[in-house]
């Protein structure tokens, strides 16, 4: 006996409710809309179901499915825009049915056993990109769809066209938060915290007098700290890099000592035995032990970083940055310029972790953690 996935089984009741709640808009000019693509949509959506209730445990399967669902998705968007706040139960019965099918298609795309090195790369890299595509899917679907303001949440396609107006103001701030700020604090904070681990663990009294202290930096509150950064490095950016190296300094210290930490005593052991300095054990033995450790904390201030030169910048600074971008069009009530800013931080916070984490592979291949990856 065949076993149905729930996804399909509640994706076909949500299409047949949807085929018996016609029209999908109550506004004249959707009139076009539900009458020549309701059928299309239905179609795509119950030819999803059929496809996934009958096994689909291959890639050509799976491909089909991804074009049908996307397709109907793309297609209920498209009859909505201009019709803001006009949509009927039916449309968002048939939102929600394209939903579960990819939902059910990043099951099958994650079940689906790829002896092809490139194919499994194209999945692994498939399954997260459908899941973000689907959040905006949903998100552009219920904002015009329910006709929220877009003073409170612009729809994906608004920001969208206001990021692709605004790159030349979006690249400044880029400069003046990132490639300012937040790179100059970030090297002078995780290679101060680095350089003050190595002295800890060579001297045990600073170990002990240093560690509280960090802590006691660790806990001071951004808001609390930035103005007074403001006021003795200037309004420039020097004053957002002085937030960030307080605000990575700790976490670099901290795992940096429970990573010198790391080696065991055996192999301690043994480099006395072959008349090694402490210089020469802790570049040889404890300084890659501690490898791991180091790189989360890089990991960990790659995203730290950012968040305190954006913070930062709310409390003076020229008049270009993130931080000051956001709290001006807030003010303006510019949200779609607001989330567009959001939308920069976001990558560029993703993509400088990314790019911590491909140095730390290539760096500490060797490691069981890495290898097992």
């Amino acid at each position: 006996m065949r076993r149905f996935a729930w996804q399909s089984v509640l994706a076909l009741l949500l299409c047949l409710a949807g085929a018996t709640m016609l029209p999908l808009a109550d506004a004249v000019t959707a009139l076009p809309f539900t009458i020549a693509r309701t059928g299309a949509i239905e179609l795509l959506l119950l030819g999803s179901v059929v496809v996934t209730m009958s096994g689909v445990n291959r890639l050509g399967g799976a491909v089909l499915l991804l074009f049908t669902v996307h397709i109907a998705a793309f297609m209920l968007l498209g009859g909505i825009a201009g019709n803001e706040g006009a949509a009927r139960p039916s449309f968002f019965c048939l939102l929600a049915a394209a939903w579960l099918l990819a939902w059910r298609l990043n099951v099958v795309l994650s079940r689906l056993k790829l002896e092809n090195r490139g194919e499994r790369s194209l999945q692994r890299l498939a399954i997260p990109a459908l899941f973000g595509v689907w959040i905006l899917i949903l998100w552009e679907g219920i904002t015009r769809g329910a006709g929220i303001p877009f003073v409170l949440l612009p729809p994906p396609t608004a920001i969208a066209a206001r990021f692709a107006s605004s790159l030349p103001i979006l690249g400044a701030d880029l400069v003046q938060t990132v490639f300012k700020a937040v790179l100059a604090g970030y090297v002078i904070g995780c290679g101060s915290g680095f350089v003050v681990a190595i002295l800890a663990d060579r001297v045990p009294f600073l170990r002990k007098g240093m560690l509280p202290i960090g802590n006691l930096v660790s806990a001071l509150p951004i808001i609390g700290i930035a103005p007074i950064m403001v006021m003795w490095f200037g309004f420039d950016w020097q004053s957002k890099a002085a937030v960030v190296v307080v605000m990575t300094f700790f976490p670099m210290l901290v795992n940096t000592v429970a990573g010198l930490a790391a080696s065991g005593h055996m192999e301690r052991d043994l480099m006395r035995t072959y008349a090694s300095s402490y210089w020469q054990t802790l570049f040889k033995l404890r300084l890659p032990a501690a490898a791991p450790f180091i790189f989360n904390a890089l990991k960990i201030n790659s995203t730290l970083a950012l968040i305190g030169a954006i913070v930062a910048e709310f409390f003076g600074t020229p008049i270009v940055g993130m931080g000051f971008r956001i709290s001006t069009e807030v003010g303006r009530m510019n949200i779609d310029m607001v989330w567009a800013e959001i939308a920069v931080a976001a990558v560029a916070g993703s993509v400088f972790y990314g790019v911590v984490a491909f140095v730390e592979r290539a760096v500490t291949f060797w490691h069981p953690s890495i290898r097992g990856g």
